[in-house]
């Protein structure tokens, strides 16, 4: 759980980097690939973290806008890579406007129950987290380049 703000705002800009370099990775013919067919595939996973957002915000009581579909996956994967930095800007423009220590602290009813804003702004890092490890396992299978994102690949420690 986030106590602070600035514990907030520096893990976020860790995890959007390294999302970011791992949505560097993706390729427009790859953004089909699925661990087996019918399972979450590269493209929607890279959509997903990159609408996302708005949903943990919303659940933290800040409002941000998006003239993105999330149910429609692009089949560019610079699309994906270009909205995703929108949005990591975004959330931290946000938060920095819009949360303090103490709202951090403050519960509100989220998931059937109440919880605090900075347990809720953990979850969305965690979640960012899970999905980004199984797009880099996505990766390595379409043959992809996988960016260490916390700590080396294979292919860095040679």
């Amino acid at each position: 759980m986030y106590r602070t703000v600035n514990d907030f705002l520096t893990d976020w800009t860790h995890s959007a980097e390294g999302t970011l370099r791992v949505f560097e990775s993706l390729s427009d013919d790859k953004l089909d690939q699925a661990i087996v067919q019918g399972h979450s595939t590269l493209g929607w996973l890279g959509w997903h973290l990159t609408t996302t957002p708005v949903f943990f915000m919303s659940l933290v009581g800040i409002k941000l806008e998006s003239s993105v579909d999330p149910k429609v996956v692009p089949t560019k994967a610079n699309e994906i890579v270009d909205a995703y930095k929108k949005v990591a800007e975004d959330v931290k423009q946000a938060v920095e406007t819009n949360m303090t220590d103490e709202k951090l602290l403050e519960t509100v009813d989220s998931f059937g129950g109440p919880t605090p804003r900075g347990a809720l702004l953990r979850m969305f890092i965690d979640h960012q987290t899970h999905h980004r490890g199984q797009m880099t396992v996505l990766l390595r299978q379409a043959g992809l380049p996988v960016p260490g994102v916390m700590g080396p690949t294979k292919e860095e420690s040679l």
